[in-house]
C-alpha cells in the first residue's frame, strides 16, 4: 500500500508546520504531532506513516492490519530481520485473456439500469457476446468479446470511467 516516509534536512527538523514540537527522546511524545500525521495519512489515503527523528521512531498503521497503532522505540534498538519472502506463485491472471476498452468513456454493465448485466464471473463468451457497454459524449458503445472463453473476472465497475486500453475483463480462453 502507501507509506511515506518524510525526510529530516540537517538544518531543520522534520515536523509538520503547525505541531508543537515533541518532548526529550526519553520524554512523551507530543499528541498534537500523533494529531497532525494522522491528518496526513486520512488526507492522501495512506496506510502507513514511518517518521524518524534522532532516537525516536513513530509508526503508524491503519486498517485490518492486527499491528499496534502507534510504536514508539528508540532508532539504536537493534531491527528485527524481515521475514524471508516465499517464491512468488505464478500470476493468478497467467493465460487469461483480456477484453480491452476500445474507447474513453463511461463503463455499464447492463444495457440499463434495471436490466441484468450483459455477463458475469463464469458467464461464456464467444467473438460476438456483448460484454458490456460504453458511453462516450452521450452515445452508447456495445462492446463485444472478440474472444471465446469464460469470464474469469471484470476489473472494471458499473459507472467507472475507463481509458482507450484498459482491461475491463479477463477471460479463460477454450
Amino acid at each position: 500500500m502507501s507509506q511515506q516516509k518524510p525526510k529530516r534536512k540537517a538544518s531543520k527538523p522534520s515536523q509538520p508546520p503547525s505541531a508543537a514540537p515533541t518532548a526529550d527522546a526519553g520524554g512523551p511524545l507530543d499528541i498534537g504531532v500523533l494529531e497532525n500525521l494522522v491528518q496526513l495519512m486520512r488526507a492522501n489515503d495512506l496506510t502507513t506513516v514511518e517518521v524518524a527523528d534522532g532516537d525516536r521512531r513513530i509508526l503508524l498503521k491503519r486498517g485490518g492490519d492486527a499491528a499496534p497503532a502507534a510504536a514508539h522505540a528508540p532508532s539504536h534498538a537493534a531491527p528485527k530481520a524481515a521475514p524471508a519472502a516465499p517464491a512468488a506463485p505464478p500470476p493468478a491472471d497467467a493465460g487469461l485473456v483480456p477484453i480491452k476498452s476500445v474507447m474513453v468513456g463511461t463503463y455499464y454493465a447492463a444495457p440499463s439500469p434495471e436490466a441484468q448485466p450483459f455477463v458475469k464471473v463464469g458467464s461464456h463468451v464467444d467473438e460476438e457476446t456483448d460484454v458490456c457497454v460504453i458511453e462516450a459524449m452521450k452515445v452508447f458503445n456495445t462492446i463485444k468479446a472478440e474472444c471465446k472463453g469464460t469470464i474469469a473476472r471484470i476489473l472494471v465497475s458499473n459507472g467507472e470511467s475507463v481509458e482507450f486500453g484498459q482491461p475491463l475483463f479477463l477471460v479463460k480462453p477454450h
